[in-house]
């Protein structure tokens, strides 16, 4: 069952051109198809962002964004640097963040859309497991002296 678009994101939209507010909601669409529980969490600056979580923390535990700006739109992966990307499909320079930029319908129905979306869900859904602490020389008290004084 399709999900209805926030209002506020519907007006938010509304300042943008119709072409982008049109890819943005089909982007949408993809990630709620791929993630049906997925929480949209909205931010509004210089440019539009719909941050996807579980858990309606975005930021701590969000696997995706997109981000409308004046002249594309963005799907951006917030742990994108640790997504195989065999072909440099995602691009970015930041620590974990990597995007892929949509300027078009077409760009949506590439595949690698959708594969890069089912992965960073798979990130959240099974983090990686922590490894195991790395052993610390324990400072030991020297044993009690069994001497006698004499």
């Amino acid at each position: 069952m399709r999900r209805q678009p926030n209002p506020q994101l519907l007006n938010y939209l509304g300042e943008y051109d119709p072409h982008l507010a049109s890819l943005t909601l089909a982007l949408r669409e993809i990630v709620l198809e791929e993630a049906p529980r997925a929480i949209e969490s909205l931010v509004k600056g210089y440019a539009l962002a719909i941050g996807f979580s579980f858990t309606g923390k975005p930021m701590k535990d969000g696997f995706c964004h997109i981000v409308t700006y004046s002249s594309h739109v963005n799907i951006g992966f917030n742990r994108g640097a640790l997504l195989p990307d065999p072909h440099g499909m995602l691009h970015g320079t930041g620590k974990l963040i990597r995007h892929i930029t949509i300027r078009n319908h077409d760009d949506l129905d590439r595949p690698h859309v959708r594969r890069f979306l089912q992965a960073a869900i798979q990130q959240v859904n099974d983090p990686p497991k922590q490894s195991s602490p790395k052993s610390t020389p324990q400072k030991t008290k020297p044993a009690p002296s069994s001497r006698r004084k004499q």
